[in-house]
């Protein structure tokens, strides 16, 4: 029988960011809802990007969209209390990138929930559904590799 994978820690990402809760972030059982997640994750990334990049991403040639996301989750959060943000790449290729992101609330060093965020990059000089895969620009490969980690 397989043994599971430690739970990740703050020592396994690489940049921060804290962001507020709001009351109806909570669901009906008084904890963050699931979708709420994955909007953290979302804006975990982007935030990241947009700060690193010094530009819009949405209007560069080439556009990361999102080809693959998950959730583990190891305890129950929500509001009132902020959560941090942890980010770490665990991978960079021609055309893609495979974040994970830690939430962390309150002093604990094991994360309450991880999330796997998958970035593709395709050509957006035409829209929407016409949108082939392309290496991705220099200036996000530039943004993401300081965020790898061996």
């Amino acid at each position: 029988m397989s043994e599971r994978p430690p739970l990740p820690t703050r020592d396994d990402y690489v940049a921060w960011r804290t962001v507020t809760t709001r009351w109806r972030d909570d669901d009906a059982y008084g904890h963050l809802n699931n979708a709420t997640y994955y909007e953290l994750f979302d804006t975990a990334v982007n935030a990241h990007l947009f700060e690193a990049t010094g530009t819009n991403v949405r209007l560069l040639p080439q556009i990361g969209v999102v080809a693959e996301t998950s959730c583990r989750y190891f305890r129950e959060i929500g509001f009132p209390e902020p959560i941090e943000m942890g980010l770490v790449v665990d991978k960079v290729g021609t055309s893609s990138i495979v974040y994970r992101i830690g939430l962390f609330q309150g002093e604990s060093d094991v994360a309450a929930a991880e999330g796997r965020f998958v970035h593709v990059y395709v050509d957006n000089a035409h829209g929407a559904g016409n949108r082939p895969v392309v290496p991705m620009p220099d200036v996000i490969r530039a943004a993401v590799e300081p965020l790898l980690r061996p």
